[in-house]
């Protein structure tokens, strides 16, 4: 394959229009919950986000289900998560079944089953009902907003990663692109929160580059869900058949394509799912756009004709942002792998836990580059283990603690790498937050020597 052209560029002059302590990269969860949590951590904190509003995957890309935050009955993500829910609820916009009904039965997943509130690694049927909570995405930026707002971080949307500013190895800021041109926002520790890592990447940290489903989701408006839920009840057979059909046309779904959402009469499809596309390549994502809409509404015309309660439906709205799952990710001073996830391993700088696994500070620090660290989907983990531990929770965790140890590193007058996640631990669990400091009874304790990848 021949070598692309390069066209020489002059270098960027861009004015800087921000100073802060951290700077934050991404406004999707991860991002939101690490500016939040290094500003009640004492720090200035700039935030930046390439749309119009925050919420990233969660908001724009309509992944509208909380999970994987379960260990059996235990909750094991919690912070400033806690507060997302706890907010939506009181706006009406979140829904998740109540301790008595997370069990597994007939009766809990009439209640509960479509609204994605079960344990979906459980090869059980019924699955059991857990802690999962379906919640809107609009509410989900106006809440962005308001914990934003209320935390002391500037906010600045409308702002498009260009690259890093780098001196010395260590990371100063970041330029951006607006429509006033380029932009220099300045920082003395950069969180890399763009779910591709963005930062850290053009900042010369190893990564690895892979890729897995993407889904451009789409919501459907006017479906009679009782009538639906009824019909699957009464009819299972034929109703089986019909959604083999759909999620055939779909090209791929989860086991239920479509799931009831706090809003009456409208269902989220968290479909098509989509292979052989390149999450960080226009061309690719432009290809994915086109395909996804086209089997939409072929599936929609289908379901209209043949699946009652559907009769009326309508294609409501489809994301903003197409649902990549994975892109680039880091190669840190930690690569977490698949046994760590499935063995349960337990770090002694565990500083995030998701379902029932853990996440070692190490695992969100660069190689290499300093002042800076990441944290979402793009953290330090093979591939395979990405595939089962990036969920929207953890990932909100995961956050909260570069915002903090960011914070701390300012407080301290010391780099993000010297930071004690001893530390770190502790100021998560006064804001709430579980950082798996402390090992579950099924957690393998197994500190390894921390070998890198």
């Amino acid at each position: 394959m021949a070598a692309p052209l390069m066209i020489p560029l002059d270098a960027v002059e861009a004015p800087v229009v921000q100073r802060a302590d951290v700077v934050v990269v991404g406004g999707g969860p991860a991002g939101v919950s690490a500016a939040v949590a290094a500003a009640r951590t004492g720090a200035s904190v700039t935030l930046l986000e390439r749309y119009a509003a925050l919420g990233g995957l969660a908001a724009g890309g309509m992944v509208l289900v909380l999970d994987d935050m379960v260990n059996g009955q235990e909750v094991t993500v919690t912070g400033v998560v806690d507060e997302y829910v706890e907010r939506l609820a009181k706006l009406g916009l979140a829904v998740y079944p109540p301790p008595e009904d997370r069990y597994s039965s007939a009766e809990t997943w009439a209640r509960w089953g479509r609204y994605g509130a079960y344990d979906f690694h459980q090869h059980t049927n019924p699955k059991p009902i857990c802690y999962a909570v379906a919640f809107d995405p609009d509410g989900w930026k106006r809440v962005s907003n308001d914990l934003v707002r209320e935390s002391g971080v500037n906010l600045r949307l409308h702002s498009w990663f260009s690259r890093p500013v780098v001196q010395d190895g260590a990371v100063k800021g970041v330029i951006v692109e607006t429509k006033s041109g380029p932009q220099a926002v300045m920082g003395d520790v950069v969180v890399d929160t763009t779910g591709d890592i963005d930062v850290a990447s053009r900042a010369g940290a190893d990564f690895a580059h892979d890729r897995y489903l993407v889904t451009l989701v789409f919501r459907l408006g006017g479906v009679d869900t009782a009538a639906a839920e009824r019909f699957e009840q009464e009819n299972p057979r034929e109703a089986r058949a019909i959604n083999r059909k759909v999620k055939r046309m779909l090209g791929g779904a989860w086991e239920l394509w479509w799931l009831k959402t706090p809003v009456p009469g409208v269902v989220w499809c968290n479909c098509p799912h989509l292979t052989g596309f390149d999450g960080v390549d226009p061309a690719s994502l432009t290809d994915a756009e086109f395909e996804a809409r086209a089997r939409m509404g072929a599936a929609l015309e289908y379901v209209r004709q043949e699946l009652p309660g559907f009769a009326d439906a309508y294609l409501l709205d489809v994301a903003e942002q197409m649902g990549v799952r994975q892109t680039r990710l880091l190669q840190g001073e930690y690569v977490v792998t698949k046994e760590d996830v499935t063995t349960r391993r337990h770090f002694a700088d565990s500083v995030a836990r998701g379902r029932d696994y853990y996440t070692p500070y190490r695992a969100l620090l660069p190689r290499g580059v300093d002042q800076l660290l990441v944290a979402g989907r793009h953290y330090s983990a093979t591939p395979d283990a990405q595939r089962i531990s990036r969920e929207i929770p953890p990932c909100m965790a995961q956050g909260q603690a570069a915002g903090i140890a960011a914070a701390t590193a300012i407080e301290q007058g010391v780099t993000v790498r010297e930071v004690d996640p001893a530390v770190i631990q502790k100021r998560m669990r006064a804001q709430g937050a579980d950082p798996g400091d402390v090992p579950a009874p099924n957690a393998t304790i197994d500190e390894p020597a921390g070998e890198a990848i």
